[in-house]
């Protein structure tokens, strides 16, 4: 690399995410892994490879031993499976729960005669608690996801986290687990039915987002799914809180450290919500239509948002983030820049952000 510049390694540096958190490491060499190359101007070694494939675990191997990475900053996963191309629920779940399980072993083992990595940064997230919750879910709180296979995927990710991080040799693991990421440039479930994007793969989606057509945003009836609380971080957010985790010098006390992150202030309410997106609100006899409406339109290719996910916008999951503004101390508000209302409500501020992409391979 010719310089004293430490190193990190970013898997799925092409993501959303990725791309927001790469102007933040300057200080740092940065490689980046995905299976197509990001978009952006700022210094960057490339490297592609595809962790769904079980040889990629001994390349990132390789390459760890190569350019002496000292972290490694795991955010390749399928979200979304319309926009990532990748519809087969078993080909998702070796990109996202095996290839997490790969980017360890190849920790693992770049550590096995000496230290090499010393940090390890994985993305779990709020769904791994489950889709209706009674009150806000700390780090302790039992996992329950199910359904979705997002969700089930980050959740046995996370216990994948849990279980390996003891066998790291030496590297601190450090598991985030967001709540619903916003900003003009998101574009996941939750934000997409705000903002009313028919997100599907259907010449008939493609029309209506060319003709800036807004879907209504669907709930069952009932004053309770009004009032059903949410919380929010916004991507940049999450980018600063990773590349302060990675400028820490100060060694941790204990293997694994996992963390909540949601923005500043108090939840929204659905209805609050829907207020600041100003989309038009239809409402559905029940949890059952709901659900039958959303699987005709995911059916149609109109939307992208799978039937699966019905639980998780009809229920309500906060968490508690107590530890997170602890763990951060006097850098919470410098890192945490927004509050909850703030993200939100940068997801309508610029044209971008009802502008869907076409769908696209992206891991």
């Amino acid at each position: 690399m010719g310089d004293a510049k430490p190193t990190v390694v970013v898997t799925g540096i092409s993501g959303n995410l990725g791309s927001r958190l790469l102007p933040h490491l300057g200080e740092f060499n940065v490689i980046g892994v995905d299976v197509t190359p990001p978009v952006a101007d700022l210094p960057l070694r490339f490297e592609r490879m595809d962790l769904g494939g079980e040889e990629s675990c001994r390349q990132l191997f390789l390459l760890l031993r190569e350019c002496r990475a000292e972290a490694v900053v795991h955010l390749a996963f399928v979200l979304d499976p319309v926009r990532a191309g990748v519809l087969d629920v078993d080909r998702m779940w070796h990109i996202n729960v095996a290839g997490t399980a790969r980017v360890m072993e190849a920790v693992t083992e770049a550590n096995h005669e000496e230290t090499v990595v010393r940090k390890f940064i994985f993305p779990s997230s709020v769904s791994v608690y489950g889709p209706d919750l009674s009150g806000p879910a700390t780090e302790e709180h039992p996992l329950g996801a199910h359904t979705l296979p997002y969700a089930i995927h980050k959740m046995e990710c996370d216990k994948v986290v849990q279980q390996r991080a003891p066998a790291l040799r030496g590297c601190s693991a450090y598991m985030l687990r967001p709540h619903i990421f916003a900003g003009a440039s998101v574009q996941n479930y939750m934000v997409g039915a705000f903002r009313g994007t028919p997100g599907g793969r259907s010449n008939r989606a493609a029309s209506m987002r060319s003709r800036g057509k807004r879907l209504p945003c669907m709930l069952p009836r009932g004053r309770q799914y009004l009032e059903n609380r949410i919380q929010f971080v916004h991507v940049d957010d999450m980018a600063r809180l990773i590349t302060r985790i990675l400028q820490k010098t100060e060694p941790e006390s204990q293997r694994l450290t996992v963390l909540n992150v949601a923005g500043r202030g108090e939840p929204l309410t659905f209805e609050r919500c829907i207020e600041v997106a100003q989309v038009k609100l239809l409402r559905l006899p029940g949890k059952l239509a709901f659900r039958t409406v959303l699987k005709i339109l995911w059916q149609l290719g109109i939307v992208a948002i799978p039937p699966e996910a019905a639980p998780y916008m009809t229920g309500e999951y906060i968490m508690n983030t107590d530890r997170l503004r602890k763990f951060l101390g006097e850098n919470y508000e410098d890192v945490i820049r927004y509050t909850i209302a703030d993200a939100f409500a940068d997801c309508f501020k610029s044209e971008t952000a009802v502008k869907v992409e076409e769908p696209a391979a992206e891991v």
